[in-house]
């Protein structure tokens, strides 16, 4: 049992593609990674590479994966225990880390494996719930307006919704003019508009394994409580399923009570539910002590 980690996309999808497609649910984030990666190039999150891995178990087959694009956190999908304790374990022989993100348990044997070896500071960056569309039921009572599939007319109004909605999750801005025209390439984006003045947006992934992931949500905060976010968001859903999606899927944020009471009431259904962990260096007494950093988790 083993990792095997690689720089080379290729190398990662010929020995691990397979197993993500086989469980698109929980590999949500990495097949979207990876097809950004792909479609994209690898510089699309940052100018340093990416990494990828692989856990080949017992039996000789993949039985989880890992992809970190420097400089953010590594995804891990779900993995054996004895696989997030074995990659805490090599990691800091790779290049430095900023956090992780995972199902909540693998988060959290990572997080505790990497304090114990490094001294690390860990701490809960924000607790994640995924949601897979059951029936969906659209807003009832229905919002003024309509939706439309934005176009290239729209491309500055995306733009400073994108930098807006990074700002109000604190989020880093990346290249949201870069990742504007790819959505809007594939009619990826739609506005819900209120006498053709656009008032709220909702995205969704590009249809991979049969599903899709909605993101982003972003309703500006003058037009929020009125129903555009839950009628932006029941568009693409449909749009979806109509496309061939067996999978419609989305992320919310678990300390945010509005949009996990909306999405439910859209027929959303909660799958298992995922942390994302920040590290720290260790203080100047950790590090001494040699044992016991501060455990914020």
């Amino acid at each position: 049992m083993t990792w095997n980690i690689t720089g080379d996309l290729d190398t990662f999808r010929a020995a691990a593609g397979g197993f993500l497609r086989t469980r698109p649910v929980e590999n949500t984030v990495l097949l979207s990674l990876v097809d950004q990666l792909r479609t994209r190039g690898l510089t699309v999150y940052g100018e340093q590479p990416p990494l990828f891995g692989w856990w080949t178990g017992a039996g000789g087959t993949v039985d989880g994966v890992f992809l970190q694009t420097p400089p953010h956190r590594v995804n891990v999908g779900p993995v054996p225990e004895a696989a997030a304790v074995a990659l805490a374990g090599t990691w800091d022989r790779v290049r430095p880390l900023q956090g992780v993100g995972a199902e909540s348990r693998t988060a959290e044997v990572f997080a505790a494996a990497w304090q114990a070896r490094t001294g690390a500071r860990a701490e809960i960056a924000q607790r994640q719930r995924l949601y897979r569309l059951g029936e969906l039921t659209p807003v009832r009572p229905a919002p003024p307006g309509r939706a439309r599939v934005a176009g290239p007319a729209d491309r500055e109004l995306l733009i400073r919704w994108y930098d807006a909605f990074a700002d109000h999750i604190q989020a880093p801005r990346g290249d949201h003019p870069g990742a504007v025209d790819d959505r809007v390439g594939y009619g990826g984006l739609t506005l819900w508009e209120v006498d053709g003045e656009p008032v709220a947006m909702a995205g969704v992934t590009p249809l991979i394994a049969g599903s899709v992931r909605v993101a982003p949500v972003y309703t500006p905060p003058g037009l929020r409580g009125r129903g555009f976010a839950g009628a932006a968001t029941a568009a693409v859903s449909q749009a979806a399923l109509d496309a061939g999606a067996d999978q419609v899927l989305l992320f919310t944020d678990l300390a945010n009570p509005t949009s996990n009471g909306l999405y439910q009431r859209l027929g959303y259904r909660p799958v298992p539910d995922r942390t994302v962990v920040d590290f720290g260096r260790a203080s100047v007494r950790d590090r001494s002590r040699g044992a016991e950093p501060e455990r914020r988790l």
